[in-house]
């Protein structure tokens, strides 16, 4: 329970995905997964504004751990299909990532129901990998 791994190949190239659960309970665990990882994938409800809070000190405490400094950051705006949703800009003034100089970060608007953004998101991935 709290996490999964897939492995998914995007145009040739291979990528280990780790699902680790947000709740509370799980995150103590969190940095057990940090080593070697090259991006972090963070997914937020874009309705759920109260949560953004909760949200920016988990994402800056992950981002402070050692194994993580090399890593880059891609936000996927989630549900953006229901009216009222944060846009992508929004969450990323709510998360304050223009303070992130070191390192890149993406936030990309999307809806898991239809796949909207996620073809984006993969390819933000891919070029960062490669990059790297």
């Amino acid at each position: 329970i709290g996490s999964n791994v897939e492995e998914i190949t995007v145009r040739n190239t291979h990528f280990m995905v780790w699902d680790i659960g947000g709740q509370e309970s799980l995150r103590a665990s969190w940095y057990s997964y940090y080593c070697n990882t090259e991006i972090v994938i963070l997914v937020v409800d874009s309705t759920d504004r109260e949560r953004l809070t909760v949200t920016k000190e988990e994402l800056h405490r992950m981002l402070a751990h050692e194994d993580l400094k090399n890593a880059a950051i891609l936000i996927l705006a989630n549900k953006q299909d229901i009216k009222g949703s944060m846009t992508a800009a929004e969450i990323s003034q709510c998360l304050t990532l223009d303070s992130i100089t070191t390192r890149s970060w993406h936030v990309q608007a999307c809806c898991a129901l239809t796949g909207e953004g996620l073809p984006a998101s993969l390819d933000w991935m891919k070029s960062k990998v490669v990059a790297n």
